[in-house]
């Protein structure tokens, strides 16, 4: 015997394929817009990504023709007065220098023995008491440039180089400075003469030996500071800390 399907039972079999259609069509909706937006994050990752090499690329194509030997810095400074040497600060501990910044000091007596300038500046981090750069640059380079002819006379300090930016801001417009040779590693030394070049400094800069001991974290770090230091230039940002000017003159008013 036959059973046919009653008209009820129709319209019940109808209600229950609509209600399966619709939640196919919201969950294949919510698929569709979840790729949408995985695409689009895609996509703005890789535009920041790009952004970022580029300005990159841009702070080392800026630089790299002003990066030069010791012999060619000795050209630029017959060419002109070289007000100072700057060298950057770095780490340093109750017993000194850093090894790192122990060879950018040394590098910048070098420069100073070849007579590219009679000045020494000496930029680094003294935000509190308990934390000098800049004095512990000043003691290494007196204790080790004597035989040289370097005293005290010869030396600059600027304690509030808290960044590579603010020591070129400050070189500029607190040591009023105008022609300089900056000193550090190579890594570093691409953003130091973009800013100072930014900030309006007829400047070239010197490699100081390398330090090969965490060396990729270093050049990593560097990839976002070229950025940071790009718009701060970009925009004119005024140094940390301002204040008087402080002529270089010789000997030393410090």
């Amino acid at each position: 015997m036959l059973k046919t399907a009653t008209p009820d039972g129709g319209a019940a079999i109808s209600q229950k394929l609509t209600r399966e259609q619709t939640r196919e069509a919201i969950y294949c909706g919510k698929i569709c817009s979840m790729k949408g937006l995985v695409k689009t994050a895609l996509v703005c990752v890789c535009a920041v990504v790009i952004f970022i090499i580029i300005i990159n690329l841009v702070v080392i194509k800026v630089a790299e023709p002003l990066i030069v030997t010791i012999d060619e810095a000795r050209s630029f400074a017959e060419n002109g007065d070289v007000d100072c040497i700057l060298v950057l600060g770095a780490s340093v501990s109750q017993y000194g220098p850093s090894m790192m910044l122990a060879d950018r000091l040394d590098k910048g007596m070098e420069l100073f023995e070849s007579e590219v300038s009679t000045i020494m500046l000496l930029s680094g981090d003294n935000g509190t008491i308990e934390y000098n750069e800049v004095q512990a640059m000043k003691e290494y380079v007196l204790k080790n440039g004597g035989g040289i002819g370097i005293t005290s006379a010869n030396i600059y300090l600027d304690h509030a180089g808290f960044s590579t930016y603010d020591s070129s801001v400050r070189c500029k417009d607190i040591f009023q400075a105008e022609r300089i040779v900056i000193v550090t590693q190579r890594y570093h030394l691409y953003r130091a003469v973009y800013n100072a070049k930014m900030a309006g400094l007829d400047v070239v800069g010197v490699t100081a030996k390398d330090t090969k001991s965490g060396q990729t974290a270093r050049d990593i770090r560097e990839v976002p500071a070229r950025v940071k230091d790009f718009f701060l230039a970009l925009f004119s940002r005024p140094a940390t800390i301002m204040g008087e000017a402080i002529p270089l003159t010789y000997p030393s008013t410090q």
